[in-house]
């Protein structure tokens, strides 16, 4: 019997009888108890794991002992091969786990092994060699510990070798990246937050632009995709990346995403200054309340993971706003908006439809014909923010699970501009609390939410730096204004918090890259499948 051909035997599983099948054409294993004479129907208590979630097969030691007409029995000679998997659990965890399979036929065992080995060697997305930066500081200090009690031994059994290093200071593994030979590699693999998935994430495009001649410092120039993948392993305080693209903060997780090689493009926005490019940004671009709190806590480092609260009460406190003018271009292309209510999910239609869109669009332009960019008229909005966020993707984490922007989609080619202008503190607060329940965090007169493109940013204190001493005695001690209690008091300038770096700068320009770069991840899955514990 051919390996491509159908296969179905009985099999001893867990000193059950059952019946086994192995079904090339959808790529599926499925076995279900049978005590009686032949395979039977597969029931409601079936199992089964499609290929591409078998993370190896080897060959077992039995013990000899199965189960039949209620009775124990012996079986000479057993042979056994045992299939590890993924199983789902709750809320998009995932886990390794095992099934064995007994019988008697010594070829009938081998068969099995050599059915499911090659179309394992089939599966060319999987990664063989990885690159793995680990950072021992990020976080509560756990990501060494991490790696190797919880991924380390998973990639050993997936026959995935690595090269692994250790970060000794900041942008360690970005210099590494720039200077080393990747091309050997078939992804990269941080441990750590955030901030270490921002550090390879700026070293991966930065490699790939230079190697395709592309200067990043141009804000019009179309940046080259990295064929390289990424992967997460969550090891920091927040790990906002990470709950956002598989729904749960879990490291076994996140290394059985990797295993099987999952694929999943994603945006990234490049920030500007004067020309120049200052960073890259995936999560969250925040002006004025975001920006303070990152600034504030960076010089409480001391306190640990607890002066992000401190920080966050103590900027809602101040209540200060910023004037400026914030001008965007809308996505016209994307398909959904950015409070219709539909999240992006795996095999998501809206990221997938949208690019079509797009590349559409660059088609238009590539061939001479009218671009779509020079036609769409910019949005001018200006005022008093206590905000300016920019997210291009719905930035969920455990504190926040449905995040800043729910309805952000990861590969749209889009980013959801969210505006709060100046309000009380009372309704500040009441829109901070949307971001922990189900109820619409954008449905405030002071908010405004765009899926835009690209946006500029623009202080408007350069053209007030002059003011009298008065209103710069109120900017400086103006936390509480003494005036009117629920205004917020103008001053001069706030930071950006890129992805929880800080970014001083009055004018910026942003730019959405499409699906510029991929993680070892699929989405969070709709509806997670329940299995049957067998």
């Amino acid at each position: 019997m051919g390996a491509a051909e159908p296969l179905r035997s009985v099999l001893w599983v867990r000193r059950r009888r059952c019946a086994v099948s192995w079904e090339p054409a959808r790529g599926l294993l499925r076995w279900w108890p049978s005590p009686g004479p032949g395979a039977g129907v597969p029931g409601a208590d079936a199992c089964s794991v499609p290929v591409s979630e078998i993370i190896t097969v080897e060959e077992t030691e039995c013990d000899g002992k199965d189960y039949s007409s209620g009775k124990w029995q012996k079986i000479e000679k057993p042979h056994a091969f045992t299939v590890h998997r993924v199983r789902r659990a709750r809320r998009q965890r995932w886990k390794c786990a095992q099934v064995t399979f007994c019988c008697a036929d010594e070829q009938l065992c081998h068969l099995w092994l050599q059915t499911l080995r090659e179309q394992l060697e089939k599966l060319t997305s999987r990664p063989k060699h990885l690159l793995v930066f680990i950072n021992p500081f990020g976080g509560k200090g756990q990501g060494k510990r991490i790696y190797e009690r919880k991924v380390a031994p998973l990639f050993t059994l997936a026959s995935i070798t690595t090269e692994i290093i250790v970060t000794e200071c900041a942008n360690h593994a970005k210099e590494s990246i720039y200077e080393m030979n990747i091309d050997k590699y078939d992804g990269i693999v941080c441990v750590g937050g955030d901030g270490m998935f921002s550090e390879v994430l700026h070293g991966l495009i930065g490699r790939t632009q230079r190697s395709a001649g592309v200067d990043p410092n141009q804000p019009r120039a179309a940046l080259v995709p990295s064929p390289l993948r990424i992967g997460i392993i969550p090891a920091g305080s927040t790990d906002c990346v990470c709950y956002s693209t598989v729904g749960i903060n879990d490291a076994e997780t996140s290394a059985l995403h990797i295993i099987v090689g999952d694929s999943l493009s994603m945006d990234v926005s490049s920030v500007h200054h004067h020309g120049a490019l200052l960073r890259y940004s995936v999560s969250l671009l925040g002006y004025g309340f975001y920006g303070d709190i990152i600034k504030d806590s960076e010089k409480k480092r001391w306190m640990g993971l607890i002066r992000y609260d401190f920080s966050g009460l103590k900027t809602f406190l101040s209540h200060h706003c910023y004037e400026g003018t914030v001008s965007f271009l809308p996505a016209q292309h994307t398909v959904g908006s950015p409070r219709d209510r539909k999240p992006c999910r795996a095999g998501c239609f809206v990221c997938r439809q949208s690019r079509q869109q797009l590349e559409e669009e660059q088609k238009k332009s590539l061939y001479g014909l009218e671009s779509t960019e020079e036609v769409e008229e910019w949005k001018v909005v200006c005022g008093k923010f206590l905000a300016i966020n920019a997210t291009n993707m719905s930035c969920a984490c455990p504190r926040s699970p449905r995040g800043l922007s729910p309805a952000a989609h990861l590969g749209d080619g889009s980013s959801d501009l969210i505006l709060i202008r100046k309000c009380s503190r009372f309704n500040f607060l009441r829109f901070l609390l949307r971001h922990t329940n189900q109820h619409d965090q954008f449905d405030f007169a002071f908010v405004d939410v765009y899926r835009v493109k690209k946006f500029q940013f623009v202080s408007k204190h350069m053209e007030e730096e002059d003011g009298d001493l008065s209103e710069r005695a109120k900017q400086r001690f103006g936390h509480i204004c003494s005036h009117h209690s629920s205004c917020c008091c103008p001053v001069a300038n706030s930071s950006w918090n890129c992805d929880g770096e800080i970014l001083n700068g009055s004018a910026i320009e942003v730019r959405v890259h499409c699906q510029l770069v991929r993680l070892f991840a699929r989405g969070i899955e709709e509806k997670p499948k329940q299995e049957f514990l067998c």
